[in-house]
Formats: C-alpha cells, structure tokens, sequence
C-alpha cells in the first residue's frame, strides 16, 4: 500500500538576540529614567523646596533645576508670587472671581456683637507665602489654622463694638485691625505667610422686623452722611470766593485810602511851596494866582462859551471865548 507523502512543515526561523543588545537597551531605559527624574521646572510664581532623603536641602527659584534622581531628592513647587483669596461665611461658585459667592456658610460668619446681637459678617482674607519652608513644614493643616485665626481675630473685633458701630463707622478700622493681628498671630506660629488684606463684605443684621429696623436706620445714617458732605462741599465752595471777594474790597480800600493820603500829601507841599513864594513877593504871587485861577474858571477847551454879566448893566453881554480871546 503506497503511503501519501505529506508536504514539509515551514520551518520559523528564530533570531537569536544578543545578550549584550538587550544589556543596552536596559542601560538606556534605566539612563533616560535617570535624566527624566533629575530635571524638574519651577514657574516664575513659585519656589521649589527641595528635600533630600525626607529633610530639607534647599529652596531653589524659578527655572530649569536639577536634583538627584531616583527619589534620593524630591521637590515641591510653593506658589510664591500668587495672591491667594480665603472666602468667609460664603464660597464661591466662580474660580475667576473669588470674591462673590451664593453658597451658605453662616457657621463661620454669624457673631455675636458688643451689645448682644447676632450679625452675619462675611469676609475675605488675601495673602502671600512668603517662607516656602515654614509654609510646609512648621505646621501641618495649614488652611484649617488659617481660617481658625482669621475667624478668631473677627470674631473678637465683633464682639468689642456694637452693631450699629460694625454695620457703619467701624468698618475700616475692623479691616485694619483685623489684618495687623491676623499677621501677627501668624508671624508667632511661623506659617511663612504675609496677609495683603482683608476686606468685609456682605454685614446683614438680624432677620424679619429687626432687620428692616436696622436698615432703616443705616439708610438714615448714609443720608446723614450724604448732607454733610453736600454741606461741606457748599462751604468749600461760598467760603472761599466770600473771603476772595473780602480781601478784594480791603485791598480796594487800602488803595483808595494810599491814593487820598498821597493826594492830600502833595496838595499840602503844594500849599506850602506857593505859600513860601507868596512871602517872599506878595504883589507878583497874588497877581500870578489870580491870573491862573481865571484861566482854570474861563477854560475855551471845557466851557467852550462863558457869558459876563455885569451887576451894574441892565441886561447881559455874551462873549464867546477862543482859544485867541474872547470874541
């Protein structure tokens, strides 16, 4: 019986990788590990702390760094530069703008005032980290010591003054003091921060009859406010241009009273020189001062025409006068 002969199975021929090529593929990888792990970027709004073996080594600015791999060294990007917002008694529902929020937060912002009322008093708190080191290491919840101070420092500029005081006049001061204790407790537990401000927001008193009370008597307050400045600001503008027109009419006067006095002065050297000469020839002074008194009273260029009368004629004769004499 004749057997079929089966056609040859394809042989897969297998190559052989050397031993010392896939020694320096791992030499590669384990180098291009080594380079990706020794370089780190530090933004122009941050500083990096760098730990080695868990301690820390050193702080290094912004830019291009380098550490030593394989977790030897580690390092963490503290933003520095940035101004960074802390919302009170609200958050925001907006990241751009951290200022307004809806949420309800009345547990950190419901105080009790210096005269016994409940206010919600919310805030915003503004700061800069400073010291990278104390930021991370001197303390370890730092937002919860944060807000724990900052609602401390609130709470008791609050609860020393009374409502009206918080809702109105003392507002600025409360911002004031509140940022300068605020910065000095966190200077005392090292938390590396400096507070650049802090700003009140919403002061909503008491709710229902209350509260319509009380924004009644701050609508008040700022009408108060508002006619005093329009006072002021008509006084500024009256005051002024009476005394400027005041020290015109003086000035006037003083001038007027120099003229007379100067006047009256020359008049009387006058007097006195005419006088001397009358002394010295009666006769010609007399003469002279009856000539000009004639040509002051029959002036052709003012009166134009004089009429003579003469006491002893029966009517008058006219004469007119020209600079040639009378005609």
């Amino acid at each position: 019986m004749d057997t079929m002969q089966q056609p040859p199975r394809p042989t897969r021929q297998i190559k052989n990788i050397s031993p010392k090529l896939v020694i320096w593929i791992i030499v590669a990888v384990v180098l291009i590990i080594l380079v990706l792990s020794s370089f780190f970027v530090v933004d122009q709004t941050e500083q990096a702390v760098v730990l080695r073996l868990g301690e820390y080594n050193r702080t290094v600015g912004p830019g291009l760094q380098t550490k030593i791999p394989l977790g030897i060294e580690t390092s963490y990007n503290v933003p520095t530069q940035v101004v960074q917002t802390m919302t009170f008694g609200y958050r925001s529902n907006n990241s751009t703008s951290p200022l307004f929020g809806n949420s309800d937060y009345t547990t950190e912002s419901l105080m009790l005032t210096g005269d016994l009322n409940i206010i919600d008093v919310q805030w915003i708190i503004q700061y800069k980290i400073e010291d990278p080191v104390n930021w991370m290491f001197k303390v370890e919840s730092r937002e919860t010591t944060l807000r724990d101070i900052s609602q401390s420092v609130m709470n008791k500029l609050v609860g020393d003054l009374p409502i009206l005081s918080v809702m109105t006049s003392e507002r600025t001061r409360i911002e004031i003091e509140a940022q300068k204790n605020m910065q000095k407790i966190f200077d005392a537990y090292e938390l590396g921060v400096r507070v650049v401000t802090v700003k009140l927001q919403n002061i909503v008193p008491p709710i229902g009859e209350v509260q319509d009370a009380f924004e009644d008597v701050n609508k008040a307050i700022q009408d108060m406010n508002r006619l005093i400045n329009e006072g002021k600001q008509n006084y500024n503008k009256v005051i002024p241009s009476a005394r400027g027109e005041a020290n015109k009419l003086i000035q006037q006067a003083q001038g007027y009273a120099a003229e007379r006095v100067n006047q009256a002065t020359g008049d009387v050297a006058r007097f006195n020189s005419v006088r001397e000469v009358y002394e010295q020839s009666q006769t010609i002074t007399r003469t002279r001062l009856y000539i000009e008194t004639m040509e002051a009273v029959i002036n052709p260029t003012e009166s134009g025409s004089v009429t003579l009368v003469d006491k002893n004629l029966s009517n008058f004769l006219p004469v007119q006068m020209i600079e040639g004499g009378a005609k």
